[in-house]
């Protein structure tokens, strides 16, 4: 093989199979990996194919199902008659195990079906007689072999008896003729070590685990050339080309069969597609992203936009502004590099409460995905224990609540192109931050039911109040917030690497809201909401004052600055909609004679009344 990087597991299979004398191989064992000469193949056929060149005279297969393969049955015989073994055999049905040319004997003998304990008892006397053939037990989907394997069964502990009695008890052959060569071996194909019992493996020198991992950058930069001339693309796929190094990065995650379906699902369109255009049409089933949908006229106007919803908060969109721009011109690894496996951006959105932090993400998800619906908001506060992580992305195995998955993880899975927003971040427990590290630097997660979930098309929003009680507010109000934010993860939380990944150019400071006008502006943002509901549900058709500012100085003058913007629909709450909502329920009767007309809001000293205008 050229290139070391291509399956690079092998080497370390081909060592551990040489050591010892149980392995339990894990990981992206259901899939096509490449072999020692760089062919692509059913892991199954290079599992068998590494074994053979490493000496093994017998590389056999067994499965509850299948029963045994890899071995004709006049071999099997004779492998059992050399100690005398009186296991029943039954024929099965036919079985292709491996490359015509060199096993035709296996693929007309078929398979031999026979009991999990017959198997064990086979693999026990092979592995105590040394004048036998050197043999190789796989156990596939080994994960399935066994219940619970913290409560076994009665048949299940003899099973873990007679394994472990095969490890115990195997001859080693220690002269120096045979020091260097294969011994017989159980290997044991599964979904991870912790599907098979722990007392088998647990603290036992004859074991170890090989995790055969998913496709490396080379591995699938070489499937990709292999395909170059199959996949329907609107750009040729070269050595070296641009398209080829981000077709790499979006393919990270993905199996190399799953890299044999995008070729097939790019042959089956119509027309050739660009490539985000067929990783989206994978991954999601549509063609189009809204990544793909960011461009200079959308930017251009984004400050506009988000003023429109956020008041008082000018220098905060600006601050947005520079980091989407930063994304589409592809100098933050984001929009051009939307190969890159990495969240498209994100950001610390930090200051006193009641400020817009909540309203600046969602208007945020409502430009980016064109759904507000599209933030999904996770309060913190609620994941302040030491297991909380448990709700982000499942129980494992055998724990409450492992059918049912992460609360992160399912949200992202069923809509991957949102905003999400982690509210109150500094009130979640530490072992929390260890995700958040995850899903920034790798852009996935793996849940508890092993699901990997992809990151890359989400856009990620923390807030935070560290600073507000002790920071004044006044001019230098934004670089302490900075500072205090470097503070809390350099000093108190000891995670500098946490912050260095969101980045510090992207904490985004916010004002206190002082300023009367500020609060004035966001009570007249939501006089509009109040006015379509008024016309939707009664026909009411406007909502008039006699002095609009004056009425909405007068409310806001109620509120707390402490409260902030939070206050503002509190008071307009209590100033306003109470008593207009009283006005409705008193006059109801009369409302069909309503319709088409404007209530008139009639300003006494702080408090409103309200009447048709005829």
């Amino acid at each position: 093989m050229n290139n070391p990087q291509i399956s690079a597991w092998l080497d370390d299979l081909s060592r551990q199979a040489k050591l010892r004398r149980g392995i339990v191989i894990s990981g992206n064992v259901n899939n096509i990996v490449f072999n020692q000469e760089g062919a692509s193949l059913p892991f199954k056929q290079v599992l068998s194919g590494t074994l053979e060149n490493l000496g093994f005279k017998h590389v056999i297969h067994y499965s509850r199902v299948g029963g045994i393969s890899g071995i004709s049955e006049s071999n099997w015989n004779e492998l059992q008659s050399s100690f005398g073994s009186q296991s029943e055999l039954i024929e099965g049905d036919d079985y292709d195990f491996d490359d015509e040319s060199t096993h035709q004997s296996e693929l007309e003998s078929g398979q031999t079906q026979l009991t999990p304990q017959d198997f064990f008892a086979v693999a026990q006397r092979v592995m105590l007689n040394t004048n036998v053939p050197k043999v190789a037990f796989i156990v596939d989907w080994s994960n399935l072999l066994f219940g619970q394997v913290n409560a076994l069964s009665e048949q299940e502990r003899g099973w873990l008896v007679q394994l472990s009695q095969n490890l115990r008890d195997a001859a080693d052959e220690m002269s120096h003729t045979e020091i260097d060569k294969v011994q017989s071996l159980m290997v044991f194909v599964c979904q991870g070590v912790n599907k098979l019992p722990p007392q088998l493996t647990t603290g036992n020198p004859q074991f170890a685990e090989v995790v055969v991992p998913l496709p490396n950058r080379a591995e699938r930069q070489q499937a990709i050339l292999g395909l170059s001339n199959v996949f329907n693309l609107d750009q040729p796929l070269t050595i070296g080309s641009r398209l080829l190094e981000d077709f790499v990065d979006l393919t990270d995650s993905l199996n190399l069969r799953e890299i044999n379906q995008l070729a097939r699902l790019s042959r089956q369109q119509k027309q050739a597609l660009s490539l985000d255009a067929l990783v989206s049409l994978y991954r999601y089933g549509k063609k189009e992203s809204p990544w793909e949908q960011l461009n200079y006229h959308k930017l251009k106007d984004v400050e506009i936009i988000l003023k429109q919803r956020v008041k008082g908060q000018d220098e905060s969109i600006k601050l947005v502004r520079k980091v989407l721009i930063r994304a589409f011109t592809g100098l933050s690894g984001l929009q051009h590099s939307s190969k890159s496996r990495m969240p498209k951006g994100a950001l610390f959105f930090v200051g006193p409460t009641g400020v817009g932090k909540t309203e600046l993400a969602k208007s945020l998800a409502s430009f980016l995905f064109g759904d507000e619906d599209a933030c999904l908001r996770f309060d913190m506060s609620e994941f302040n224990h030491e297991h909380a992580d448990q709700r982000l992305v499942g129980a494992p195995p055998g724990y409450v609540g492992f059918e049912e998955g992460g609360q992160l993880t399912n949200a992202v899975k069923k809509r991957p192109f949102s905003l999400l927003l982690f509210d109150e971040i500094e009130k979640a427990h530490p072992r929390i931050l260890d995700k958040f590290l995850q899903i920034l630097e790798d852009g996935r997660l793996t849940d508890g039911r092993g699901e990997t979930v992809n990151f890359s098309d989400t856009f990620i929003v923390f807030t935070s109040n560290i600073g507000a009680s002790e920071i004044e507010p006044g001019e230098g109000a934004i670089e302490q917030f900075k500072a205090h934010v470097t503070k809390h993860f350099v000093q108190e939380l000891k995670r500098p690497e946490l912050l260095g990944r969101i980045g510090e150019a992207n904490i985004v400071p916010f004002n206190f809201m002082i300023d009367s006008d500020f609060l004035v502006a966001i009570a007249k943002a939501k006089l509009e909401p109040l006015k379509m509901r008024l016309k939707e549900k009664w026909g009411i058709s406007d909502l008039i004052f006699d002095d609009e500012k004056k009425a909405l100085v007068t409310i806001v003058a109620q509120v707390n600055n402490s409260a902030g913007g939070r206050g503002v629909l509190n008071a307009m709450v209590s100033a306003l909609f109470d008593p207009l909502a009283e006005f409705l329920f008193e006059n109801l009767s009369d409302l069909s004679g309503f319709n088409g007309r404007p209530i008139r809001v009639v300003q006494a000293g702080k408090s409103f009344d309200f009447e048709i205008d005829l």
